[in-house]
């Protein structure tokens, strides 16, 4: 996987985005404090906030280049995103969340067994945990067959022990689907445990990178939220 961020300059609250960044790695992480620009960056790259300038580039395909005026839709980008609230069709039944954005080209039987989610295939979103829902929203953007996979914070709102047994099923994610993914996280040994690279930023600039041990040189039980 290459991604080539190149120009971004989008105005934000209380300051500018500025980024120009090649990544390469099977996993990277967005690591900073909130408000730092992490979501809007994934926005970009998903087709879902457009920027006065940006040049964004996947495996050779150029998504956006304001310079040129083009601007390929989010539908037709081939990238899933995992937002912190996952996003479920609540009226939609586990498989019907399921089968909405699935492309043909992923199985669902694959998918579901890495997740291990087969059993909830017929339940309602709202009989699901929030580990639960995390799972089936992250098999639904699997199952678009993405060339990216965007994750927002998607273990934030769940308690240490579902953390760690989401976190687990990222990790075979990325071991045995082999899918791409941009991780944005408060928490170091989530980054530890799942990330290649890490890209540090704050107030809209890259600050630094580097291999999570390498930054984050604190013992394996401790965790860093930088708020």
């Amino acid at each position: 996987m290459k991604l080539v961020i190149r120009d971004v300059r989008l105005p934000l609250a209380h300051f500018e985005l500025r980024l120009d960044v090649e990544i390469t790695h099977q996993v990277t992480a967005l690591f900073g404090p909130s408000g730092a620009g992490k979501t809007s960056v994934l926005d970009l790259i998903a087709g879902l906030r457009q920027a006065p300038s940006a040049y964004i580039e996947l495996d050779g395909r150029v998504l956006t280049d304001t310079s040129a005026r083009k601007e390929v839709p989010a539908r037709d980008r081939h990238i899933g995103y995992v937002p912190q609230d996952g996003a479920l069709f609540p009226h939609l039944s586990v498989r019907g969340n399921l089968l909405y954005g699935n492309k043909g080209d992923t199985s669902l039987d694959r998918v579901t067994g890495v997740l291990e989610i087969g059993h909830l295939l017929d339940r309602r979103i709202g009989d699901l945990s929030g580990g639960e829902k995390q799972r089936v929203a992250l098999a639904r953007a699997l199952l678009s067959s993405p060339r990216l996979l965007l994750l927002d914070e998607p273990l934030a709102a769940l308690d240490e022990e579902l953390k760690m047994r989401v976190l687990s099923y990222l990790q075979r994610v990325r071991d045995e689907l082999r899918v791409p993914m941009l991780y944005v996280s408060h928490t170091t040994d989530e980054l530890r445990a799942l990330c290649d690279e890490v890209l540090v930023l704050d107030r809209g600039l890259l600050r630094g990178r580097g291999e999570p041990r390498e930054l984050f040189a604190a013992p394996a039980g401790a965790s860093h939220d930088p708020d």
